[in-house]
């Protein structure tokens, strides 16, 4: 039995992990539920990866990393997926039990999240799914059919779900969003406030073809030193590369392998160069700044083009290929864009405003009023 029809739960469980994407919407509802309500229990069942931990230790939350992996057709990894799969299951099941009857489970998809919510479903804990890709994951799809209600950022994402079980509130983002301190980025990082700022981001893990197109053309930003300074946000595993390779630019560059403070660094800057994940298209909107988008090529169903049409319709974006098969188009197009952009003000402001005009606030705040 679950908690009383009209009573809130006592134990937000929040499952989802690997990546910033499956983890900061989760992180977003938390601190709408720590906010709301102070006697509340939070917790997360996230993934082994070294993001999740470096994401939610400084949240103060308590989290459990799972040793679920992600599927795999291959026979060895199948086998394994399902070791793990199992023994992640039993693992949350015996976490859950105790606080069956005063808990609900937040999910956000993934390999983590499908034995939480099975786990969840066997406990008869209510669960609800928070979907913020336009195409829904397998593992969505999959786990629709056990949730109340699904949460989605886009309206063509219902059509993946039953009717009537999805509610399209936009993508969770966390409250900095909503006042963000542009200031303390610039300290921290050691900013410029006379010069403004290009953000080059690959996501909580960095992106490796980003890095690496930006990495061929440096020279050609030396052009635009006299008002323009580098924020390159490279992940944990490429930061000693990029460090290297700027050394020596006239134009101020700034290599960091992670950066949490994301409301505030988006907000400083005036334009982001970067992936088009359904949250990072969010955030985009949300701080109001013009975006270059190189979506994520690996995926068969291409999802995060789709994300980024949704800032190029509304003219807040241009997109660049990610050419698997010709990385230096890839660098020649990304070259000619940031070469447009950075010249010209009007457009970046009109781009700008259009960018303000698509964001959702308070997105948080409906999804735990409908809890």
């Amino acid at each position: 039995m679950s908690a009383p029809t009209g009573q809130k739960p006592r134990h937000f469980i929040f499952a989802g992990g690997g990546t910033g994407g499956h983890i900061y919407p989760n992180l977003a509802v938390a601190d709408a539920v720590s906010r709301e309500y102070s006697d509340a229990s939070i917790s997360f069942f996230c993934s082994s990866r070294q993001i999740d931990a470096r994401i939610l230790v400084p949240s103060g939350y308590e989290f459990w990393p799972l040793p679920a992996v992600g599927f795999g057709l291959n026979p060895r990894k199948l086998v394994h997926f399902w070791l793990q799969f199992v023994k992640s299951y039993y693992f949350v099941k015996q976490i859950l039990h105790p606080i069956r009857h005063e808990a609900v489970v937040i999910g956000t998809g993934g390999f983590v999240t499908a034995p939480v919510v099975l786990a969840a479903r066997s406990l008869k804990i209510p669960v609800y799914l928070i979907n913020v890709d336009i195409i829904p994951g397998k593992a969505n799809r999959f786990l629709g059919r056990f949730a109340r209600k699904v949460f989605v950022q886009f309206p063509d994402t219902t059509a993946f779900f039953k009717p009537g079980q999805v509610e399209v509130v936009g993508c969770p983002l966390r409250a900095g969003f909503q006042n963000p301190d542009r200031h303390k980025a610039f300290s921290e990082l050691a900013l410029r406030e006379d010069k403004k700022v290009l953000l080059v981001t690959g996501a909580s893990s960095g992106a490796a073809n980003i890095n690496n197109a930006m990495m061929s053309f440096l020279l050609e930003l030396n052009a635009f030193a006299a008002d323009w300074q580098v924020v390159h946000l490279t992940g944990m595993l490429h930061i000693d590369q990029v460090r290297d390779a700027v050394k020596g630019l006239a134009i101020t560059y700034h290599a960091v392998d992670y950066y949490d403070d994301m409301p505030g660094l988006l907000a400083a800057a005036d334009v982001v160069v970067g992936r088009a994940g359904a949250v990072s298209v969010a955030e985009y909107a949300a701080a109001g700044v013009p975006a270059i988008c190189l979506p994520y090529p690996y995926h068969k169903d291409r999802h995060q083009y789709k994300n980024a049409q949704f800032l190029v319709d509304a003219g807040a974006a241009l997109v660049v290929d990610d050419n698997l098969a010709d990385s230096a188009q890839t660098s020649r197009n990304l070259l000619a864009a940031l070469k447009d952009l950075l010249a010209d003000a009007a457009k970046l402001a009109r781009m700008a405003d259009a960018a303000k005009k698509i964001g959702i606030p308070n997105t948080a705040d409906r999804i735990l009023l409908a809890l």
